[in-house]
Formats: C-alpha cells, structure tokens, sequence
C-alpha cells in the first residue's frame, strides 16, 4: 500500500517503517518548541498524507514522551481520518507542558499506525450477557 506524503520542512528526518521492531512509525517536531508549565501547544509535525479510503492515522505519544520532555497529548489519542488529506492540512500533536521543557526540530515526540475503519455493526439489547464476571474493573490478574 502506497500513502502520498508532503513535507512542509526538509528539516525533519523522512518517515520510515522499521520492518521487525514495531509497526508504529515516529512523528517528529517541525518546529524549535519551548513551553513553560501548564501552556497547551499545537505542536507541528512537518508532514499532510493522504490516506487510502477506508483508513485513518492513529496518533500516540512515544512511550518516552513524558520522560523527556515533560508534555501529555491533549486529547489522548489523535484520529487522522482520511478527508483531513489538503495540502496544507499539516499534522499537529496537542501537546499540554507538566514542565517547562524545550522540544527541538527533529524530535521524536509522538507516534502513528494507519488503521481500517471499524465495520458497522448493531448492538442487541439483553438483560444478561450468560459469561461469567471477571471480578469488576481492574481486577485482570487479581486474586
């Protein structure tokens, strides 16, 4: 499967897939950053895709986000369907500083798969659903 990618900067790395080690692909900053504790950015990612039809982008920050920069994304996880396909819809990661931090260009700061659209379905209303209970939210593992 073949995605068209614009590059809004030459400053950032081109997006790769690491065959073997993980089939997320990095996203990085597109922009020097500084925030101070408790401001909210959108933070620009240097690249706009299109999607094939029937897919959307999954975006997430890396597991070492926080640890190096101190930010949460805003709204948990990114959904990049495949409409938001312009050429100047850049991607962007709503990022919210825990810390004052600095992000630099380059940066790997966030994280993306592309996904098919969940299928339709319809849900059947019942009065018991007939499995036995796990225990109640949090209980996997517990005694």
């Amino acid at each position: 499967m073949e995605i068209k990618i614009k590059y809004f900067t030459d400053k950032i790395e081109p997006l790769r897939y690491i065959a073997g080690k993980s089939d997320w692909i990095d996203l990085r900053a597109a922009e020097e950053i500084e925030m101070q504790a408790g401001e909210f950015r959108l933070i620009p990612l240097g690249v706009a895709m299109q999607l094939p039809e029937g897919y959307e982008a999954h975006v997430v920050p890396r597991s070492s986000t926080f640890k190096h920069f101190g930010i949460i994304q805003t709204n948990s996880m990114g959904i990049i369907d495949e409409t938001y396909c312009g050429d100047n819809d850049q991607w962007f990661f709503p990022a919210y500083a825990l810390r004052d931090t600095v992000i630099h260009v380059n940066d790997r700061i966030c994280q993306f798969r592309i996904m098919a659209h969940q299928p339709a379905f319809s849900f059947a209303v019942t009065e018991h659903l007939e499995n036995p209970d796990r225990g109640g939210h949090g209980s996997t593992g517990k005694a």
